[in-house]
């Protein structure tokens, strides 16, 4: 059984997702969860607390999942190649263990802090975004041509992810224009395009 403070995270994810920090209310997110804003005050502290609650616990806790599924399959490999990099990293993500509801709520949260960052996103950045990002850059730079710039490995990985993101993220609009299922088959043929492309774009004609 869902505990109080469990239940409170969740209904109050959602909400934060749906209406935003300053658009939602401790009262709403309390009659919503069944309890009174003690409890709130006494788990969390204060509705900021909560806020960064649901980032710390919620959205860096499905971040590291994916995280931790990447470096799994990575496996010992101290050198991978650059297929295997970018195959396990489309896998850790269109392959992830989570609902489509849990996909929608990371969504439009992290889209709220993207065009309005608070306290919430730099927490994000600094402790969940950024080491990942550094060990992707690490494990693709020998992969790039020898006079690649640092800007630009940077770039080439951010193309990277962004293509894995937008693929993950967007699968409604995905579904709509291709007209195909958005089931594991399917998965698999987005993540070998994903591969081709990022290659290509690592290897190809510069």
């Amino acid at each position: 059984m869902e505990s109080t403070r469990e239940r409170i995270l969740s209904i109050a994810e959602e909400l934060f997702a749906e209406k935003g920090f300053d658009g939602t209310s401790v009262r709403e997110i309390t009659a919503r969860a069944g309890c009174n804003v003690a409890a709130v005050n006494y788990h969390f502290g204060n509705k900021k607390g909560l806020y960064l609650a649901v980032f710390r616990e919620r959205m860096a806790g499905r971040a590291r999942r994916v995280q931790e599924n990447f470096w799994k399959e990575i496996g010992t490999d101290k050198k991978p190649d650059a297929e295997k990099i970018i195959r396990t990293l489309a896998r850790a993500f269109l392959k992830s263990p989570f609902s489509e509801k849990q996909r929608r709520l990371h969504h439009k949260l992290m889209a709220r802090e993207t065009n309005r960052p608070t306290e919430a996103f730099g927490i994000f950045h600094k402790e969940v975004i950024m080491p990942f990002f550094t060990d992707l850059l690490g494990l693709l730079s020998p992969h790039m041509p020898p006079d690649t710039e640092r800007d630009e490995q940077i770039l080439y990985v951010l193309s990277i992810i962004a293509q894995v993101m937008h693929f993950n993220l967007a699968r409604k609009m995905i579904t709509s224009v291709t007209g195909k299922r958005f089931d594991d088959r399917f998965a698999d043929t987005l993540i070998e395009h994903i591969v081709r492309f990022s290659l290509y774009g690592l290897k190809g004609d510069r």
